[in-house]
């Protein structure tokens, strides 16, 4: 079992998106500065079977500080065999998945399933804390829904098994991501246990964040869909929050040169034909932000390929539009 603090400059940290916290992206949010980056939810049997990708999910956790590789599973033995593997080359926080609301994840007894069944769940952790000299970390939710709002149960079951901090999204998995996180709910979860709770949920920029806060009493918060097309998010909120260096925000030129070489690296990490396709998300997101034209758009977003991709980026982020990003 670890102990000592949890090293992180400022608790505002990224929370972690399937098919988005992919390596390129923790390292562009990371660049600009976060407390804690958080690879995409591995599955521990597919890191132990090497499935193609999995541990391509975890790459920048292994000997980066300010990672978290999050595992989910529904079985001691392989989430601690897992946990071992990815602490031996080099992970530096290993998180356990416990909120995900996915119908594939839950169907499977893991992520928010577990909240199903506390008893079962801390056989994980344990298995897991036991198995690394690491920190561990847990992700959940409220509840599995209204009437089961076990958080702050299962909260102190893990303290008590050596988890170090604790991230709650303000929902129960039966909402998935419909209505407003509760923040206040997430209070319930602060007050039982002693060690950092992080809010989750709708917190987005620095007014939701403060919110978030105050309403939860939470010692941090953890931001997804706010990071999306604006990196340079969770620096901003940390500067506004805890005194932390302003990002120097990207705007004209600079915000194309970023564009541009976060969607090379992408095509590099994911080879040029799936690396076409995945970085479109992250370039609807990116001229979200700027502005950009519709018919610009469009036609970044269907170019068949990466010369041509990089050949529209100047005129998608030129202009009055690129000037109003922020």
């Amino acid at each position: 079992m670890a102990s000592g603090p949890l090293d992180m400059i400022a608790p505002v940290m990224l929370a972690p998106m399937a098919g988005i916290t992919d390596l390129p992206f923790r390292t562009l949010v990371a660049r600009f500065g976060a407390g804690m980056v958080v690879s995409e939810m591995v599955a521990s049997h597919d890191m132990l079977n090497a499935r193609p990708g999995s541990r391509e999910k975890a790459e920048l956790g292994l000997g980066a500080a300010g990672t978290a590789v999050q595992l989910a599973g529904r079985e001691a033995a392989p989430m601690a065999e897992a946990a071992r593997m990815v602490a031996g080359q080099g992970a530096q926080v290993i998180d356990i998945n416990m909120g995900c609301p996915a119908k594939k994840v839950t169907q499977g007894y893991s992520g928010s399933a577990l909240m199903r069944d506390p008893d079962h769940a801390l056989t994980l952790i344990e298995a897991v804390v036991n198995a690394v000299d690491i920190p561990v970390t847990l992700k959940t939710r409220l509840g599995w829904d209204d009437a089961m709002m076990n958080a702050p149960e299962i909260a102190r079951r893990a303290e008590a098994a050596g988890i170090r901090q604790i991230v709650i999204h303000g929902r129960t998995r039966c909402q998935f991501y419909k209505g407003q996180a509760d923040w206040a709910a997430i209070a319930q979860v602060k007050d039982a246990v002693g060690i950092p709770v992080i809010a989750n949920g709708d917190i987005t920029d620095t007014v939701t964040a403060r919110t978030a806060l105050a309403l939860s009493g939470a010692d941090g918060v953890m931001i997804g869909r706010g990071a999306q097309g604006r990196p340079w998010a969770l620096a901003q909120i940390a500067h506004d929050l805890y005194g932390m260096p302003a990002p120097l925000v990207p705007k004209g030129s600079d915000l194309l040169e970023l564009v541009a070489e976060h969607y090379q690296d992408m095509c590099t990490f994911y080879g040029t034909t799936l690396g076409l396709r995945v970085a479109r998300k992250h370039l609807g997101w990116f001229m979200d932000t700027a502005h950009t034209p519709t018919d610009l758009r469009r036609a970044v977003l269907t170019a068949a390929t990466p010369d041509a991709t990089l050949d529209l980026l100047p005129r998608a982020f030129a202009g009055e539009h690129a000037q109003a990003a922020a």
